[in-house]
């Protein structure tokens, strides 16, 4: 476990400010990649339950899982130095460049580098989706797995239902699905046990 310090905390939210082009869902790649690869705050595991329940709270996600890191390596102040860190930058940059919008909105090289970046975003969220796709299967089964992925589908994009909503409805499946499970595992292991 790597030690805790602000700059490191200030490195890696600067880090996921600047380069999270498209905000929201298109930054938690590279929140995962600072906090759980590059700096060991979390496991695997831990960062898709915490992106779970953030998604799951009013606001923007980023700021909440910044906040998230920042409380979980130094307290209230490390929540507020993450924040700050993770948002400061941008803001600089969107004041510094607000009396440039008009000359770079219709700049056909700037168009260029947004379209460049876009399959860039896709690929790194496709490969977030199907790590947490197959942590689904791994633990549900492929019958539910896919089960559940046409359901949150079906949700989500058809009759639609607020995210929030679906993340509740999904979180609590969860807790009585592994309750049920662990129940069953501990009758098998009795009855093993009788054997």
């Amino acid at each position: 476990m790597m030690s805790h310090t602000y700059k490191d905390l200030v490195i890696a939210m600067v880090r996921t400010g600047i380069l999270g082009y498209g905000g929201g869902p298109s930054v938690m790649p590279l929140f995962r990649h600072e906090a759980v690869n590059r700096y060991h705050w979390l496991e695997d595991e831990e960062f898709g339950e915490v992106l779970a329940l953030a998604n799951a709270l009013p606001g923007p996600i980023a700021t909440k899982i910044a906040g998230y890191l920042g409380y979980r390596t130094k307290g209230s102040l490390g929540a507020a130095v993450a924040i700050i860190a993770h948002i400061l930058p941008t803001c600089l940059a969107m004041i510094a460049l607000a009396s440039l919008i008009n000359v770079l909105k219709s700049s056909p090289f700037i168009e260029g580098m947004i379209a460049a970046v876009l399959p860039v975003i896709a690929v790194m969220l496709g490969q977030m989706a199907y790590k947490f796709g197959s942590k689904a299967v791994k633990g549900l089964g492929w019958v539910l797995g896919f089960a559940t992925f046409i359901i949150a589908f079906v949700m989500l994009q058809i009759i639609p239902v607020h995210p929030a909503i679906v993340i509740i409805l999904f979180l609590a499946y969860g807790t009585v699905h592994y309750k049920l499970k662990n129940k069953i595992n501990k009758h098998h292991d009795r009855d093993r046990e009788a054997i």
